[in-house]
């Protein structure tokens, strides 16, 4: 069977070949070429850039998820929640990704509806170019980064780019909006973490210490916490606070 199918696959330039082009002794040993239509001189070098600007947009995705969205802020303190329990494995890694994704979403889409309806729309329709697509579309995500930063974050990178103060705050550039959203962002989820922290350890100490006046010392008090913490996060109904919380936080 692979003998068949060399030969077949040797022979078939063969077959193609023109009668003309056979009995030229000139073309044994020519060059097979071929072109394609639409890919030939300035119009095919357009589309090879196209496609690498695409392929670039779409390795650069995920950064621009976790920077220009919330999701940095979420998924933050769902790991800082998963510490503060004391269960390393449970949630695993996927189902906390994964909620934050959705949680991302839902804070998100009054934002992405915008970007849809300003720029994506209108440019697939043909009524606006793709400058200004990007423009019009930077404007939604702008004003969502812009009203979770703090002043003295924009007031940094604006010393640090060198970038004269805007009269107006829509007026900055990305490059000063993106980075103080970020460390912005940062400081809020490390403050949330704090405060889910001081419930659990409030237990931690109390179990400590009575391991410690009973003499038990050798008894991890982890172990003993940890049933504790998971019962008093399910009385509290944990998810439904922390959920709440982290999306009302954006409105």
């Amino acid at each position: 069977m692979l003998a068949i199918l060399l030969l077949a696959w040797t022979a078939g330039p063969v077959w193609a070949q023109d009668p003309a082009t056979q009995a030229s002794p000139d073309a044994v040993g020519a060059p097979l070429t071929f072109s394609i239509d639409g890919m030939n001189g300035t119009q095919g070098m357009d589309s090879a850039l196209k496609i690498v600007l695409l392929m670039t947009v779409i390795s650069l995705a995920p950064a621009f998820l976790i920077l220009l969205t919330s999701f940095t802020r979420i998924v933050i303190v769902l790991g800082f929640l998963r510490q503060a329990i004391g269960a390393n494995s449970a949630p695993g890694n996927q189902i906390i990704i994964g909620l934050a994704l959705f949680l991302t979403i839902v804070v998100m889409s009054p934002t992405l509806t915008r970007v849809n309806q300003d720029a994506v729309q209108p440019f697939l329709q043909g009524n606006i170019s793709q400058e200004d697509a990007l423009k019009l579309g930077s404007v939604p995500l702008k004003e969502f980064m812009l009203a979770q930063v703090r002043e003295k974050d924009i007031q940094l990178f604006l010393d640090m780019t060198g970038v004269e103060t805007p009269d107006t705050p829509e007026e900055l550039p990305m490059l000063v909006v993106v980075p103080s959203f970020v460390i912005s962002e940062l400081k809020t989820a490390f403050q949330m973490g704090f405060v889910l922290f001081i419930p659990f350890l409030i237990i931690d100490m109390v179990v400590a210490s009575v391991l410690m006046s009973m003499g038990m010392m050798m008894l991890p008090p982890v172990l003993i916490s940890l049933p504790f913490k998971i019962l008093l996060f399910v009385l509290v109904d944990g998810w439904f606070l922390i959920v709440k919380s982290l999306v009302e936080a954006f409105h």
